[in-house]
């Protein structure tokens, strides 16, 4: 059953999304991440350059239908297996700083 609730499609997914946009972003993520320690409070003004550029990259991201089908289906996966083992996936954790 690949029906979806509201929550999946407006949350679970969302996650998804937004995990694996920073792993694929993160050369940027590292960027601005290393612009702020280096800058201080002035990151607002001095990382403006490298903030757009992560900016720009998550939201190709979010904004593309086929990444969207890609996550769905990976969320998809999981819940399947879940529902087989009644074993919940550990969420990886991601190490960059944000």
């Amino acid at each position: 059953n690949s029906k979806l609730r509201h929550v999946e499609k407006d949350v679970l997914i969302p996650v998804i999304m937004r995990d694996r946009a920073k792993e694929l972003c993160s050369d940027k993520v590292q960027a601005f991440t290393k612009c702020c320690k280096e800058t201080g409070f002035l990151m607002v003004v001095k990382c403006r350059k490298e903030n757009t550029a992560l900016k720009d990259c998550l939201v190709g991201y979010y904004s593309d239908p086929s990444f969207y089908e890609e996550c769905k289906t990976e969320y998809l996966k999981q819940r399947e297996e879940y529902r087989a083992t009644g074993i919940k996936k550990k969420k990886q954790k991601i190490t960059s700083n944000i």
